[in-house]
């Protein structure tokens, strides 16, 4: 159960970082990888780690996303 609701939270973050990657609008991963670590958190609890790596991948992708807008844009 816990695997799924990480996998949720993964795909709401995921649909969320969309807008992010427009211009201007960058700073929106600030908020947006530590709702996706608290995923990748609730799947640790899980027996499998679907869900968790899932959450894992998004949080890399926006925090590549902040380091390539220089943490503003």
């Amino acid at each position: 159960m816990l695997n799924i609701l990480s996998g949720l939270i993964g795909l709401v973050t995921l649909i969320l970082m969309i807008p992010a990657v427009i211009p201007l609008l960058g700073a929106l991963n600030w908020l947006l990888v530590p709702l996706a670590l608290l995923g990748a958190f609730i799947g640790l609890m899980s027996s499998k780690n679907g869900g968790r790596n899932f959450c894992l991948i998004v949080a890399a992708f926006g925090a590549f996303r902040l380091f390539l807008g220089g943490g503003i844009l």
